[in-house]
This record gives C-alpha cells, sequence and structure tokens, in this order.
C-alpha cells in the first residue's frame, strides 16, 4: 500500500512510517510530498494521507498522527503506548518537557534532518533509533508489570 505525507520529515513523520511499517503494512510504500500537494497525490495514487491537515491519520483531540495510527489499528502494545507518550511530547512543541525523553527524540530528529536532507534517507536512517527506543519502551513496560 502507499501511504503519503508532507516532505521534510521530522519527528512524527518518521515515527509514523516506523509504526506503519513494523505493526500496520510491512509493504508500505512511502511518498513525500510538499503540504500543498498530500491531498491530490493521495487522490491520484490511492496512498492514505497521515500526518498533514485536514486526515484522518492526523492531530485529532489531543493525539499526534502516531497515537491516531496507534487507534485506527487498534494496536494494544504497552511498548507503543509508551513510546506515543515521548512522540507527542517531541511532536507536539508546548509539550515538549512532559517526557523526559521527548528533547533527546528531537534533538535526534533535527540532527538527522541536517545530516539526511533527503527524506527517503531520513527515515531509513531513523528506523533504527525507532528500534532501539521501542526496545527501551518494551523493557519498561516489562517492568511495569
Amino acid at each position: 500500500m502507499k501511504w503519503v505525507t508532507r516532505s521534510h520529515v521530522h519527528v512524527d513523520r518518521v515515527a509514523c512510517p516506523w509504526l506503519i511499517t513494523r505493526f500496520v503494512d510491512n509493504q508500505a510504500e512511502f511518498l513525500c510530498v510538499p503540504k500543498s500537494q498530500v491531498d491530490r497525490i493521495a487522490k491520484a495514487s490511492g496512498a492514505i494521507p497521515f500526518d498533514a491537515p485536514g486526515v484522518e491519520l492526523g492531530h485529532h483531540d489531543g493525539r499526534c498522527s502516531f497515537a491516531s495510527i496507534i487507534l485506527k489499528y487498534d494496536l494494544k502494545d504497552p511498548a507503543l503506548a509508551r513510546l506515543a507518550k515521548i512522540v507527542h511530547a517531541a511532536d507536539v512543541a508546548e509539550d515538549i518537557d512532559k517526557d523526559p525523553i521527548a528533547r533527546g527524540l528531537e534533538a535526534i530528529a533535527v540532527g538527522c534532518g541536517l545530516r539526511y536532507p533527503n527524506d527517503e534517507e531520513n527515515l531509513a536512517q531513523q528506523f533504527e533509533v525507532y528500534d532501539a527506543l521501542y526496545a527501551w519502551c518494551r523493557l519498561q513496560a516489562a517492568v511495569s508489570q
């Protein structure tokens, strides 16, 4: 399946493709396009839009797009719930200090954006970060049970 979001990926637009690939659609193909073209590309290609204004898998009711995907696809993993809190805090500027890991994730996102301005390469590099962070979240979830 094709998925489409805004170009110049950052926290939520990296976390969402990671989540989609790992838990929703392991054959996902991601299109990163200018914000003004998300709707047009989605309609023309049949791609599912995410983390763009006005789309189902976007920011709603205090959720970031990552949490909207978790809700839509009924993902119940406690480690994903923990990761969603980190992603939300790192993605939503006014909530950056609501999770102690958020500023670090934001710094990684900025640094990767500077090192890898190509969205596809940036995603590939940051998936390793999310794999490691998810492993840590799984450990935290296991310890808290």
